[in-house]
């Protein structure tokens, strides 16, 4: 392990200059995301529709395709788990990671395609990775294992071979065969859907590894804490795991549950904030200790952002990135490689940040 883990920073630490490249010239990137995507899904249904061929712009774009929530969506994603593809997306669509919204009862099921996992998710898993080697060239984070305290997924009924679970199942599920040396628990822990059992099994399986980071909900993550300190009569986490050195969260405000985190753990690690959804992994805190979250402009996502009194309007406007204001509430309005055009997400952002983009999450647009 510590043979494979200087193979790997040194991989991460590589992939900077790509880093730079988009932070440095993100109009650019965005422009050529809008391009490919609108190009790979020109022959699909939705893309006949509004007839992509035509497009070479953001206007023209804008003008074709309306702004989206779920309810305009679902009938393609049903017909997409039924076994129909070639709807929202060129390549098959066999992934749905399941997204309970916060502002009703009813789950939605958000296509995964290969290339949001390959081209967004582990994209932007491994930009984080290398942003915090530039920070902190002499870690040691894998040396250890990723702590990663994810969801389940179960079989679709009304189709063999569509699957669904929480986003965290589907990228556990998906992840390149080395990405199952650096982690833990094994697949059959991390994916059991019952948590009582589950944490009690995370915590049995995971005191004798060498943990150097942990990722997942701060709720759950506490009781894991407090279920290892409860077995090993340890009074600390860096007793249990001495290497700990991150913890990375998103979701919700970290800020009520950071001090409660420093007293469990015992030592000062590292806390990254991501903006990791069902939909993409939009952002990912690129100075640690500093507010604000550097926006992936080059994940295979395209994006707009409506100011928020325009939500409710019968031609809602948005904007983009080279018009957006520090301070200013926006609901972000996405296009992606999963097959959402013009979606918006329902969480409202502002920027911290105008060189390079940076952004912080403000709530919902519905609150």
């Amino acid at each position: 392990m510590k043979l494979l883990s200087p193979a790997i920073s040194s991989l991460a630490r590589m992939r900077l200059w790509r880093i730079e490249a988009w932070k440095n010239n993100p109009l650019d990137a965005q422009r050529e995301v809008l391009q490919d995507l609108v190009t790979s899904a020109q022959y699909t249904e939705v893309g006949r529709k509004y007839n992509f061929s035509q497009l070479f712009n953001v206007r023209s774009f804008k003008e074709a395709v309306p702004i989206q929530e779920y309810e305009d969506l679902k009938p393609y994603i049903e017909r997409t788990m039924s076994g129909e593809q070639n709807l929202l997306w060129n390549t098959p669509i066999y992934w749905f990671a399941k997204s309970s919204g916060t502002t009703s009862d009813k789950s939605k099921f958000i296509p995964i395609s290969d290339e949001s996992l390959q081209d967004c998710h582990y994209k932007a898993t491994k930009d984080v990775l290398t942003i915090y080697y530039q920070f902190y060239p002499d870690s040691e984070l894998l040396t250890g294992k990723g702590l990663v305290i994810g969801g389940s997924h179960n079989i679709n009924p009304m189709n063999s071979e569509a699957r669904y679970g929480d986003l965290s199942a589907v990228l556990l599920q998906n992840s390149p065969f080395w990405g199952h040396w650096l982690r833990t628990p094994d697949l059959s822990i991390a994916l059991m859907d019952e948590w009582e059992s589950k944490i009690e099994k995370l915590a049995n399986n995971t005191i004798k590894e060498n943990v150097t980071s942990v990722s997942g909900v701060p709720t759950w993550t506490l009781v894991l804490f407090k279920r290892i300190l409860q077995i090993t009569g340890k009074k600390t986490i860096a007793e249990v795991w001495p290497s700990l050195e991150l913890y990375m969260h998103g979701g919700v405000s970290f800020t009520p549950y950071k001090e409660q985190f420093q007293q469990l753990i015992g030592k000062n690690i590292h806390y990254l904030e991501m903006y990791n959804a069902s939909e993409g992994f939009f952002a990912a805190q690129d100075i640690p200790g500093q507010e604000g979250m550097l926006l992936f402009v080059d994940h295979g996502i395209f994006m707009e952002f409506m100011p928020v009194n325009e939500y409710g309007k019968k031609d809602p406007q948005t904007i983009s990135l080279q018009d957006v204001e520090p301070g200013k509430n926006y609901a972000l309005v996405i296009s992606t490689n999963g097959g959402l055009w013009r979606y918006l997400l329902g969480d409202t952002i502002q920027f911290t940040s105008l060189n390079p983009f940076r952004i912080k999450v403000t709530g919902r647009l519905k609150h």
